[in-house]
């Protein structure tokens, strides 16, 4: 049954209540859906540009303390130090070219400080049993790093209990970096920022194809998926428009006039 009813020519809009609800329902849904996916490509378009900015400036030293970590996001760095392998982790469920392996990420105590950085060494391929850990060479004495800043995200899903993460023994596997996590571990200070070392850095780097932070494809991608949502949100008001549309027929209109 329809209230809502106007004529055009040979037609008349007469949408059912049902019709309407749904489309008042979908059509605001499609656009949001789109939208968000529309801000994911910019946001990500953000990073990019924001790493593409730092890498033309000039390098510069870590500071005592971090207070914010967003403003050292992609900045490029230059220290000295030594690495303490005692609390070294390997990041599990790295893949390169197909292969699984994981990222080595050591903390460097900074020079004349008491302060310590984790830096990111790079990708390693793990052995044929996954339970069994490489072995990691480590340079000792004091190391010149430079990289960039890259700080691991906080959104993940982990399959660790959390009995698993508060063992006294030290753990070297990790499914993810948690920042958190490791400061309240270790018994130093550390920055709550990672250095990913620089492809030509000879303080024991391994292979390092740093990831960009917003691949064109993955951009692509979410602006298809935004007009896509746009598309339907557009299909849902044509069709709400074409279905709510009746052809009048005159003959049973002339016939009920002469009655």
């Amino acid at each position: 049954m329809s209230y809502l009813q106007f004529r055009i020519s040979d037609y008349v809009f007469r949408p059912t209540w049902l019709g309407t609800l749904i489309t008042l329902v979908c059509i605001p849904v499609f656009i949001h859906l789109g939208q968000w996916q529309y801000g994911k490509a910019e946001q990500k378009q953000a990073l990019q540009a924001l790493k593409d900015s730092h890498a033309v400036e000039s390098r510069v030293s870590l500071p005592q303390e971090i207070t914010d970590p967003e403003e050292w996001r992609y900045r490029q760095v230059r220290l000295r130090g030594v690495y303490d392998t005692r609390h070294q982790i390997l990041l599990d469920n790295q893949v390169e070219n197909g292969r699984v392996g994981f990222h080595v990420i050591t903390p460097l105590q900074i020079s004349d400080t008491n302060r310590y950085v984790l830096v990111d060494r790079g990708w390693i391929p793990a052995r044929a049993s996954h339970s069994e850990l490489p072995e990691i060479s480590t340079p000792e004495g004091d190391q010149e790093v430079t990289g960039y800043i890259w700080i691991p995200s906080e959104k993940y899903y982990s399959l660790e209990k959390p009995e698993q993460l508060l063992q006294s023994q030290w753990q070297t596997l990790w499914q993810n970096l948690d920042m958190k996590r490791y400061a309240d571990a270790v018994p130093f200070e550390v920055l709550p920022v990672v250095v990913r070392l620089d492809a030509d850095s000879k303080a024991g780097g391994f292979l390092r194809n740093w990831p960009p932070p917003a691949p064109p494809d993955r951009i692509t991608t979410h602006i298809g998926y935004a007009y896509q949502w746009f598309g339907f949100a557009f299909a849902a008001f044509i069709i709400y428009i074409v279905v709510s549309f009746k052809k009048i027929n005159r003959e049973s209109n002339a016939d009920a006039d002469t009655k």
